[in-house]
C-alpha cells in the first residue's frame, strides 16, 4: 500500500510497504525526477520529495508520483563500488557463533552477493546497505562502543555499513576498509549514495 502525504508546505512523503518498494520507487524517481523536485531522500519505508514551490505544486508532484512505474531492477542498476575489507573485526567470531556460522562462512556470505545502498543516515557518508532476500538478522551489541574506528565494516539487523569517521556505535564489527567513504574534497563527498551497488572483497590481512 502506498500513501502520499504532505510534509510541511514544500515536500511530500511517500509511505511504502517495505524496503524493496522504496528501492524500486527511488530508482525510478531518481532517473526521471518530477518537474520542480529538488531533492529525493529515501529511508527505510518512505521516500521524501522536496519541491521548489516556485516551479510546481504538491498536488502536481503527487500526480507525477502516482504515474511513476517503480523499477523492479533497482538492485541491478547504478554505480558499482568495490570495497576491499580485512575481515578481522572484534565481533566477527562471536557474531558468527550467534548466527550458527563459522567466521569463514560469515565472510563468504558477506562477500558473496552485491549489496545496495538503500538510504543514508546516522552520520554524513554512512550508507545503509542491503542484500536481496533480506537474509541477515543481526542483533546489535548489548553495550554500544563509545568509539568505533573510521572504515569499520559492520552489521546490524538486515543492514551492513561502513563507519565514515570515528563515532559511537552499537553495530557488530566484522572488518575494516581503508577506502574513505566520505571525503569533502571529493565530488560527491559520499561514496555510498542511495542506489550505489557495493561489492565487498576480502583483502589480505596486514
Amino acid at each position: 500500500m502506498t500513501r502520499v502525504l504532505p510534509s510541511g508546505s514544500t515536500a511530500l512523503l511517500v509511505e511504502l510497504d517495505d524496503l524493496d518498494a522504496v528501492l524500486a520507487l527511488y530508482a525510478a524517481l531518481a532517473e526521471q525526477p518530477p518537474d520542480g523536485v529538488v531533492d529525493i531522500v529515501p529511508a527505510a519505508r518512505t521516500v521524501l520529495l522536496v519541491t521548489d514551490p516556485s516551479r510546481t505544486s504538491l498536488s502536481a508532484v503527487a500526480d507525477a508520483v502516482g504515474r511513476t512505474t517503480p523499477r523492479p531492477d533497482a538492485r541491478t542498476g547504478g554505480d558499482v563500488v568495490e570495497l576491499p575489507v580485512r575481515y578481522d573485526g572484534e565481533d566477527l567470531a562471536e557474531l558468527a557463533r550467534l548466527l550458527d556460522l563459522t567466521p569463514e562462512e560469515l565472510v563468504r556470505r558477506h562477500t558473496g552477493t552485491e549489496w545496495t545502498v538503500a538510504f543514508g543516515g546516522f552520520a554524513p557518508g554512512f550508507g545503509y546497505l542491503t542484500q536481496p532476500g533480506g537474509q541477515w538478522d543481526v542483533p546489535r551489541r548489548a553495550t554500544p562502543r563509545t568509539k568505533v574506528p573510521p572504515g569499520s565494516v559492520a552489521l546490524a539487523g538486515e543492514f551492513s555499513g561502513v563507519y565514515p569517521r570515528e563515532s559511537p556505535g552499537g553495530w557488530q564489527l566484522i572488518g575494516r576498509t581503508d577506502v574513505a567513504v566520505f571525503d569533502l574534497d571529493r565530488d560527491p563527498p559520499a561514496l555510498l549514495r542511495p542506489g550505489v551497488r557495493v561489492r565487498f572483497v576480502e583483502a589480505e590481512p596486514r
